[in-house]
Order: structure tokens, then C-alpha cells, then sequence
């Protein structure tokens, strides 16, 4: 099963003991704050999908000092599932990397049945959480422990775009966007290795690699890693996509191409190809593509096509592509490309 990215939590009688409709002395449950750092501190997000008055339960929440770990809180009278769905829509993941936790189990099935690929859990059982396999990330990166506050900085994003009543490409122009692709050195490793595990839709192959792995591509000479970091005025969305390329003299080969979800609004979807397209033309080689069908990756299915790629050939799920390089999409107006040398490499010179 996949690992966990949100927690979506109840309120009453589950992050807190008591009703908060009816008066009661509201207390947090033992240990809750100790599982909300320390998820938070591993890169799992959380939010609240609440039967509850919206102004109410933020406040409570104020008052515990705990409100800032929840992202897009669902607190009203509609439907839980309703609630599980907006948020998955929100943070863009799948449905089958949330879990909700309640006390009722109702609101348990209800949004079960509504969402088949939704985890829920009793919250009677809520101090297993931290031991939960699905919970427990083998890798913790820096951009893991600040995840939460990408999405904080990419709601002000959100809300400005909003607020702009002028042309989009001028909103996107006034963003400043840089990005910034160089090749994997070992201190990228664990994130590449986390890429790799968490990238779903935007991922050509699926294929989980592990450190050990990584490690020993980025030491072949057959292999170029490339990892790439989009930031704009709003600060950094991170780490954001993964590169592996198997080079010859007359092809290469991109064995894996990913991107976070995060940052497909912003058109940087297609940079990265762009820029291995450059990358191969300049060497003089022609360029293919693996890619594998999952339930989630059509999206990357879509972009190698758009890309110019055509089929060269297919074995069930497993496709493979060549493009000729004949046109390749420029970057778009809004961002800056800058293909920057590792510290690590300098550090070998």
C-alpha cells in the first residue's frame, strides 16, 4: 500500500475529549500534540473534516496552539466524504494516500463507501498512528520537513492568483519563477530516493528506486541524474522533479521522468523534458523514452505525446518512445531555465 501523505482529522471525541457544540470542557486526548509534531516533522500534512461551527472550532483550535497544522480544514455540515474529497482536491493527491480518523462509525463508512481507496481508522486506535508502517517514511528530507509550509506558501500563491484581475501571463510574469536543473550529487539522494517514492501522477514509470540504487547510478558513467527546484517570490516549492538518463554516443534513454503535482499550474511540467530534449540534440543523439502504465500516470502518458514523442514500440503496459528532436517546446516566457553545477561536483573539481 501506498504511504500515507495527509491525516484527516475529526474533532470531537477524537483530536479532543468532549462535544464542542454542547459545552463541553474540552480537553486534547492524551499524546495528540506529540503525533501532530511528529507527523508533521516527517512530511505527513493533516487537516480537519468536522461536523462543527467553522469560527468555533477554529478558535478551540487557537487555544490548544494547534491550529497551524492543519491545512484546508473542512468544518461544516456536509457530507464527511464531501469534505475527504475537497481536501484531496486541494493538496492534489491521491484518495489512496489519505487516511481519515473519527470516533463514529458512520461518518467511517459513509466516506468509505463513497471512496473506496480511502484508509479510516477508528480513533480509539489513534496512538498507533506514529507506529503505522504507512506513517513511518524510510526517508526524512529538508523538504519533507518544511512540506507543510510549501502548501501554506502556495495557498498565498493560490489567493493572490485569485485576487489578480489582470491577464494570467502577467500574473505568472510578476511571480518571478526560477528553474534551476543540475545533476544529482549524493547530498540529493534521499530526496531523489523520496521523489521517487511519492510522485504518482506525474511519474513516467512508477519504478521506486533506493538510495543504494541512486547511488550507484549517479557513479555510472552510463547515467545522468538530473534534479531540478522551482522557487518564485513566494519562497521555494522544493525539490520538485527527478531526472535518469542512460546515455550513448548516437541515443539515450530516459528510464525515469517525474514532477511533482505541485507545480503543473505553473507550466513547469514540461521543462524538464524540454531541457533533456536540448540536452540530447546537442549531443548529437536521437532520444527515447520508457514509460509504464499506472492507474494514476496518464497525465505523463499526455506529456511525452504533446512532447512529440511517438510510439516505438509496446509489450502490455510497457511502452516505449522516440522522439527525433526535430521540435522541441521552448521554455515558457514566465520562467527562468539556469542549469547550475552542484556543489558536490565543485567540491570534485
Amino acid at each position: 500500500m501506498k504511504a500515507v501523505k495527509c491525516v484527516i482529522w475529526d474533532l470531537d471525541h477524537t483530536l479532543w475529549e468532549g462535544t464542542l457544540l454542547e459545552g463541553d470542557d474540552l480537553r486534547l486526548r492524551p499524546g495528540v500534540e506529540d503525533i501532530l509534531r511528529t507527523l508533521d516533522a516527517r512530511g505527513i500534512l493533516m487537516s480537519i473534516a468536522s461536523r462543527n461551527e467553522y469560527a468555533q472550532a477554529m478558535e478551540r483550535l487557537r487555544g490548544f496552539g494547534i491550529e497551524h497544522y492543519f491545512l484546508y480544514p473542512q468544518i461544516g455540515w456536509q457530507a464527511k466524504s464531501a469534505s475527504v474529497a475537497l481536501i484531496r482536491e486541494k493538496l492534489n493527491i491521491g484518495m489512496d494516500t489519505l487516511l481519515f480518523i473519527d470516533d463514529q462509525p458512520f461518518e467511517r463508512e459513509e466516506a468509505q463507501s463513497v471512496h473506496a481507496e480511502l484508509t479510516v481508522l477508528d480513533a480509539a486506535d489513534y496512538m498507533l498512528l506514529l507506529s503505522m508502517p504507512r506513517l513511518r517514511p524510510d526517508v526524512i528530507t529538508g523538504d519533507s520537513a518544511r512540506r507543510r509550509q510549501m502548501y501554506v506558501e502556495d495557498q498565498r500563491r493560490q489567493q493572490d492568483e485569485q485576487a489578480y484581475e489582470g491577464p494570467m501571463g502577467d500574473f505568472l510574469s510578476g511571480l518571478g519563477m526560477v528553474f534551476t536543473v543540475s545533476r544529482a550529487c549524493e547530498a540529493d539522494l534521499l530526496r531523489a530516493e523520496e521523489l521517487t517514492v511519492r510522485t504518482n501522477q506525474l511519474n513516467s514509470t512508477g519504478v521506486m528506486y533506493g538510495y543504494d540504487e541512486l547511488q550507484a547510478l549517479l557513479d555510472s558513467p552510463r547515467h545522468r541524474l538530473w534534479i531540478c527546484e522551482l522557487t518564485d517570490k513566494y519562497g521555494s516549492y522544493g525539490k520538485i522533479g527527478l531526472a535518469l538518463v542512460e546515455v550513448a554516443d548516437e541515443s539515450w534513454t530516459i528510464r525515469l521522468l517525474l514532477m511533482s503535482c505541485r507545480t503543473v499550474s505553473r507550466g513547469a511540467g514540461t521543462v524538464l523534458l524540454s531541457f533533456i530534449m536540448k540536452q540530447a540534440r546537442s549531443a548529437g543523439a536521437r532520444l527515447r523514452a520508457d514509460f509504464i502504465r499506472t492507474s494514476s500516470n496518464r497525465q505523463m502518458l499526455l506529456t511525452y505525446q504533446f512532447a512529440g514523442f511517438r510510439e516505438l514500440g509496446r509489450d502490455g503496459d510497457r511502452l516505449t518512445f522516440e522522439n527525433k528532436l526535430e521540435t522541441i517546446q521552448e521554455y515558457p516566457s514566465y520562467i527562468r531555465v539556469v542549469e547550475e553545477k552542484p556543489l558536490c561536483e565543485e567540491e570534485r573539481v
